[in-house]
């Protein structure tokens, strides 16, 4: 079952297979999933369009941000409310790799793009029928934007846990203001790893974009080791899919198979800022 049958599903009050618990409220439809005794609720982000990269004129904007172009989603998709905690890792993995430790509702960090790969099947075996995979990247922004077209959906000191707010380190998730539609942590706290291989943007409309190799994985989002230039909703960078850091996170998303229909021209990946 897609997506969206689901959705349909649950305009007529019946829930995803998967779930434990659904509803709807002031932000949208959610529904929640269990692994042993750790839920996630997860929201549902629907098809849409928007304005991917920064102009010009974005205060601490990167060259790789733009061009600026419009970008197509034809398929919605559930995204988690959270990073991934310490809690669910440990669930599925039976381990914790994080560096920062003193409450499973942290987010887990110090994760490979690669260590992500292998929870994604583990956590598909204990969940039959979810289909747990990252986010594309275009779709983590659209999703962080939530309809805004500012560099963030919020004040920054009340959405993110950035280099200025942190004390130097990660904290429990959810507990600044959500965008939105419910999403919490989208910027700071820690960076997210997406599905994508690094590659520039074109100046044209692009229509459910995802880059299926590339010399290096993208992650967005900033995190609480960096200052606000770096928490913005059009920043990115990319790692060799091998790298690990106490910055590095990730969030769940179910949704339609990620294809590639071009491949684009190949970039380095970027240089360290």
């Amino acid at each position: 079952m897609t997506p969206d049958e689901e959705r349909r599903r649950l305009g007529r009050g019946l829930a995803p297979a998967w779930a434990s618990a659904w509803g709807v409220d002031e932000f949208g439809v959610f529904a929640s999933l269990r692994v042993g005794v750790v839920e996630q609720r997860m929201r549902w982000i629907g098809p849409g369009h928007f304005m991917m990269g920064s102009p010009e004129s974005e205060a601490g904007r990167w060259e790789d941000e733009g061009p600026l172009h419009r970008v197509e989603l034809t398929r919605g998709f559930w995204m988690a409310e959270t990073p991934c905690t310490q809690a669910m890792w440990k669930a599925v993995m039976g381990g914790n790799p994080s560096r920062f430790e003193g409450s499973v509702q942290l987010p887990v960090e110090t994760v490979s793009w690669d260590d992500i790969v292998k929870f994604l099947a583990a956590f598909n075996e204990r969940v039959p029928g979810f289909g747990a995979r990252l986010p594309s990247e275009a779709e983590w922004e659209f999703a962080c934007r939530a309809g805004t077209a500012e560099p963030r959906y919020g004040e920054l000191d009340e959405i993110a846990w950035h280099g200025g707010k942190s004390d130097g380190k990660t904290h429990e998730v959810g507990l600044l203001k959500p965008n939105r539609w419910g999403l919490h942590d989208m910027l700071g706290n820690v960076d997210e790893w997406c599905a994508d291989g690094f590659t520039s943007y074109e100046a044209r409309t692009a229509i459910d974009p995802f880059v299926a190799h590339g010399p290096g994985r993208v992650f967005r989002g900033g995190s609480w080791l960096v200052g606000a230039q770096f928490v913005r909703a059009a920043y990115r960078f990319a790692l060799e899919p091998g790298n690990r850091y106490g910055y590095l996170g990730f969030r769940l998303v179910r949704g339609q198979e990620l294809r590639q229909e071009n491949q684009p021209s190949q970039e380095p990946v970027p240089k360290q800022r």
